[in-house]
């Protein structure tokens, strides 16, 4: 997320007319693998960043997990840091705010929710299950039918047979049809799990946020920006200008020529 008063400068491809909360770097679009870290160039150019705009991070995942990409300074090196889509969020090396869905979702539901994903990835056949399968967050439940102490290998082993066999979306399909009228959506991005939120707790929440703080342009980049994927309704919200990238040095020269041309 990377957003800045000072920034006047608005893409020709922006049909938006505001003040200016430049790019907003989600940080799964960018860092694939929770094995990946920054790039000393990338944290560099950060850094060079705020010196043209406010910069900022938004992710499904928890704080630790951003902090493993990005560093554990990440909430002093940025302005803005949205774990969970912004549902604990900080500002300023400040925590700003903190939801709970246990609490919205009520024990019930939640438990109901968590035996029927239980028994369904029971009947699922991998090459290998390891731990984890459900992690519960504050704003989230992050469920991976390969288990999230996968290692990287086997974390990009169950990618490709995913992409082939498409077993997130056939569970995700089956999630929605089995709790339709509950108010959870669902959104599937990185390479081994899909999110579980209240309806309106994904990406966009952080946009609330951002928005107390008056800026005129928001810029969004993602790499899961068709429907169904993780950045979608974000990078596709009337708030935003999206940007789709592949990868963290995508990222860079695209904020290059926005920002310092």
């Amino acid at each position: 997320v990377k957003l800045n008063k000072k920034d006047t400068k608005t893409p020709k491809s922006s049909n938006h007319d505001k003040r200016t909360k430049s790019p907003q770097k989600h940080l799964k679009s960018t860092q694939k693998n929770k094995q990946t870290v920054v790039t000393p160039e990338m944290s560099e150019f950060l850094q060079k960043l705020k010196t043209r705009v406010r910069v900022g991070v938004v992710g499904g995942s928890d704080l630790s997990k951003i902090q493993e990409q990005l560093g554990s300074d990440v909430i002093q090196k940025v302005d803005y840091v949205f774990a969970e889509n912004g549902l604990v969020a900080y500002k300023d090396g400040t925590l700003l705010s903190v939801q709970s869905i246990q609490a919205h979702m009520g024990e019930e539901l939640l438990q109901n929710f968590i035996n029927f994903c239980l028994n369904y990835m029971s009947r699922i056949k991998l090459p290998r299950k390891r731990g984890t399968f459900i992690e519960f967050r504050n704003g989230m439940l992050n469920v991976s039918p390969i288990g999230r102490s996968c290692t990287l290998e086997e974390r990009k082993e169950f990618y490709e047979l995913d992409q082939k066999e498409k077993i997130r979306e056939k569970f995700v399909s089956v999630l929605k049809e089995e709790f339709k009228g509950k108010g959870l959506s669902f959104s599937i991005g990185g390479q081994i799990s899909f999110d579980v939120f209240p309806d309106g707790w994904d990406k966009r929440y952080c946009l609330g946020i951002v928005e107390k703080d008056d800026y005129s342009t928001i810029h969004f980049f993602g790499d899961k920006t068709k429907p169904g994927g993780n950045d979608y309704e974000i990078y596709s919200d009337p708030r935003t200008i999206g940007h789709e990238v592949s990868s963290p040095e995508e990222t860079l020269q695209l904020c290059r020529q926005l920002f310092f041309s």
